[in-house]
């Protein structure tokens, strides 16, 4: 670990009255203690699951008896220790012990670091969460079997310390900046789950107007030819003239995702049986049952599996755009056809039953018309929740930045 640190050390000019020690040198251990000797005692006992690691965060424990207490149950805690996961990918899993665990116990694969009077137990706190920390020790884990450091390594990370003081006001001003970060992102997260929210709003407002009420009612059959996908096979994957094809991962609501694209074999007539054309709707039969997208030619020749039925329009009294939306809102949000797919252990939505099912069937001037002011809402929700989420994406970043200039001696 010394060529870390002095790279550390190196790296950085500390201000006047900083200086530069071992967490080992202003940090205690935490004594051990086999909750098996009194075995009729109850013990809440901390465990990797116990911390949120995004929020830094312990939000649940474990009550454990000693007789049936696990083997790295052995470190007592004490209010203020600060305490850093030893295994990756745990490495950033860190917190600050509560009053309220005072003298409980917690597991061996946290290093715990327990402040004497030179260290303010919320400045160490915030040092074990900055980049600099996490980086030097994930450094120490790199290419072993086992992903861990031990506590010595841990220990022997240099910190910038500046008086008490200051290391005092330093923390204030730290917690009162993340609080505002804080109430920043939940700010954005609420516009980003409003804006999630626009689209079964804009659903609702179309199908179920006063207008849709005296739409035409078909059954599904009679609007489009439904045909069923073939099943995968391992001699299908062994095969020498290997074709696209789409299963349900890849069919989302509203669009299809080619990013994760399988191969395999298709006799000749499958290919001109199957093969997809723009305009066709693809509906799942498993997985999310219902789930719906419309084909738009992505690809030259693509054909897809038995879990997908393929709708293709009978007639031009049909605009399958407008049916990708009815079956987003059938589906999310009226019900329509709760109870319709297969009563097995796993839900599946047989050829049959969906043809079965009725669709509303306006004009198709109407239709048109619809499905085009439904998709430039459909796109102007996207364009605002990017928005949005790169937002949401700086507010994140700004933790970090905070840390930085905190522990340059800049804030």
């Amino acid at each position: 670990m010394n060529e870390s640190t002095v790279q550390l050390k190196e790296a950085k000019t500390l201000p006047q009255g900083w200086r530069w020690v071992r967490l080992g040198g202003v940090c205690g251990e935490a004594k051990t203690r086999d909750p098996r000797l009194s075995p009729d005692a109850s013990f809440r006992y901390i465990d990797i699951s116990s911390i949120d690691a995004a929020r830094k965060q312990i939000i649940g424990t474990h009550t454990i008896i000693g007789k049936d207490a696990p083997s790295r149950a052995r470190q007592v805690v004490k209010a203020n220790d600060v305490l850093v996961a030893t295994t990756r990918p745990n490495l950033n899993a860190v917190t600050l012990v509560p009053a309220e665990l005072n003298d409980e116990i917690c597991s061996t694969g946290f290093c715990v670091l327990r402040p004497d009077n030179e260290i303010e137990p919320i400045f160490l706190f915030y040092f074990v969460q900055t980049d600099d920390f996490v980086r030097f020790v994930s450094g120490e884990v790199r290419g072993m079997l086992y992903p861990a450091v031990t506590e010595s390594q841990v220990r022997a990370i240099n910190v910038p310390l500046p008086p008490l003081p200051e290391q005092k006001r330093i923390a204030a001003k730290i917690q009162e900046l993340m609080g505002e970060v804080e109430r920043a992102r939940a700010a954005c997260e609420a516009r980003l789950e409003a804006a999630r929210a626009l689209p079964q709003a804009y659903l609702r407002q179309v199908f179920e107007s006063e207008e849709a009420k005296k739409w035409e009612r078909r059954r599904l059959g009679e609007l489009f030819d439904v045909q069923q996908g073939v099943a995968m096979s391992p001699e299908r994957r062994e095969g020498r003239t290997p074709h696209p094809f789409l299963r349900t991962l890849n069919v989302l609501w509203g669009h299809v995702d080619l990013s994760m694209l399988d191969k395999m074999d298709f006799t000749d007539e499958e290919v001109s049986k199957l093969s997809l054309k723009p305009g066709d709707l693809l509906v799942c039969e498993g997985g999310e049952v219902g789930r719906t997208a419309i084909w738009r030619g992505e690809l030259d020749a693509c054909l897809y599996q038995n879990h997908i039925h393929r709708l293709r329009k009978i007639n031009d009294t049909v605009v399958p755009e407008l049916y990708m939306y009815w079956m987003q809102v059938a589906f999310q949000v009226f019900k329509s056809y709760s109870g319709e797919e297969s009563a097995t252990t796993i839900p599946n939505l047989s050829g049959n039953r969906l043809k079965s099912f009725m669709f509303p069937l306006p004009p198709a001037e109407e239709q048109k018309r619809i499905a085009s002011e439904l998709k430039d809402q459909m796109a102007g929700v996207d364009k605002l929740k990017a928005g949005i989420e790169k937002q949401l994406d700086g507010i994140k970043a700004l933790p970090q930045a905070i840390l930085r200039k905190a522990f340059r001696g800049e804030l």
